[in-house]
């Protein structure tokens, strides 16, 4: 015998309610990977009957724990259902090389708070931890939330981040931030519960569950932008590797004689396609200070930032091709600031893939571009919270009868 943690009754290993309680959780642990889904649906992920499914969620709609709504799918009358906000909101916070974006969701992801800062491009852990707190204090008052009310925090960042210490696991590409235990630092100013990843992670994982990717048990998310990251999904979740580090293509070498790299090394991947390098390009142009100038005149026709954008892409594909011919995703989404180029960035990562990758029966991984455009770290930020969430961290179910 041994105590539920739902109810904390004694029960029985293998007995009827110790079934139902497990069985419940399953659709429970659905509803926060997927967000809302119809009833088929649940059946669908959770494997359980159809008829198990319509029972739970009769039981945990009355109890305030799940809400369902009508709706009409293909032409044919479908019940949705989501976990309820009062069960507790999480929050996420993505620091990219520029930016602070900060978000508020309840545990159904449905998001009731969104801002973002800028920041300065030398910006230290200690500050703008500070300032992430006092921003999501404020905007937890603008719903009529307090710190309280939340679950989680997620946290991504634009380096690779050592799961088993918190910290960033390769030195040099982001000293400000070097040898700091992310999460508890975090957890220490707002007293809620945190978890950090980086940020190619965080963007994966939201391409996978909500996005692009949704359809596929593997794929390769590349984040391209003030750097180039990638994040795997490998049998449906996230591929971290030993310290965090899977997925760095920004620092794959691509030209053994190229420039002095931050990690270190020489003609690595973000030296010749990263933001910063690209702009480089431009020094002294008063048209061209941010990537989105750039963007916005290749947008225009300008021949010379289409053709830096193409280059960008074919050197992204030729690193692309080896992760592909070692990971062998099914799909790629590209997404960060720099996949807004669209066919100008994604036409030459194609055919770089196409002459550098093993083709298998059905040829190379697609590229598409990612649906959840600039939001997609910042909602993987909200996934992470919501997957650390335990029945015990707000999510209650009533007690079980016999």
């Amino acid at each position: 015998m041994y105590p539920s943690p739902v109810t904390g009754r004694q029960r029985t290993p293998g007995s009827q309610t110790s079934l139902r309680e497990a069985n419940r959780a399953r659709l429970v642990d659905s509803l926060k990977q997927h967000g809302r889904l119809t009833q088929v649906e649940l059946a669908g992920v959770t494997g359980l009957s159809p008829a198990t499914v319509s029972n739970i969620v009769k039981e945990l709609s009355a109890s305030g724990v799940l809400t369902t709504t009508a709706s009409s799918r293909s032409g044919r009358r479908a019940v949705e259902v989501a976990l309820a906000r009062q069960l507790g909101l999480v929050a996420g916070l993505h620091f990219s090389s520029r930016h602070l974006r900060i978000a508020i969701s309840d545990v159904g992801r449905a998001v009731v708070a969104e801002n973002h800062v800028p920041l300065a491009f030398d910006h230290r852990h200690d500050r703008e931890l500070d300032r992430a707190a006092l921003l999501l204090g404020d905007m937890l008052d603008s719903v009529g939330a307090s710190l309280d009310d939340v679950l989680a925090v997620g946290i991504a960042l634009p380096v690779p981040i050592d799961q088993s210490t918190g910290m960033i696991s390769a030195p040099g590409l982001m000293r400000g931030w070097e040898g700091v235990p992310i999460a508890e630092d975090f957890e220490q100013r707002v007293q809620r519960p945190a978890i950090v990843d980086s940020d190619a992670n965080a963007g994966a994982l939201a391409e996978h569950r909500q996005g692009a990717a949704r359809d596929v048990s593997s794929a390769a998310y590349v984040r391209a932008g003030h750097t180039i990251g990638a994040g795997l999904i490998l049998d449906g979740r996230v591929f971290h590797g030993t310290r965090g580090k899977a997925g760095q293509i920004g620092h794959v070498t691509i030209d053994e004689n190229g420039p002095i790299c931050r990690c270190g090394s020489r003609g690595c991947l973000d030296t010749l396609a990263g933001g910063p390098a690209l702009m480089e390009l431009f020094r002294g142009d008063p048209r061209m200070q941010r990537l989105r100038d750039l963007l916005a005149q290749a947008d225009a026709g300008d021949a010379s930032c289409r053709r830096v954008i193409a280059d960008a892409g074919r050197h992204i594909g030729i690193a692309l091709a080896n992760l592909c011919n070692i990971v062998d995703p099914e799909l790629v989404v590209v997404g960060g600031e720099l996949a807004q180029a669209g066919e100008t960035l994604l036409a030459p990562m194609r055919h770089a893939l196409e002459r550098s990758a093993l083709a298998g029966a059905a040829g190379v991984p697609d590229i598409v571009q990612g649906a959840l455009e600039s939001r997609a770290e910042l909602l993987g930020c909200l996934s992470l919270a919501i997957d650390s969430i335990g029945v015990g961290d707000g999510i209650r179910f009533p007690a079980v009868a016999g």
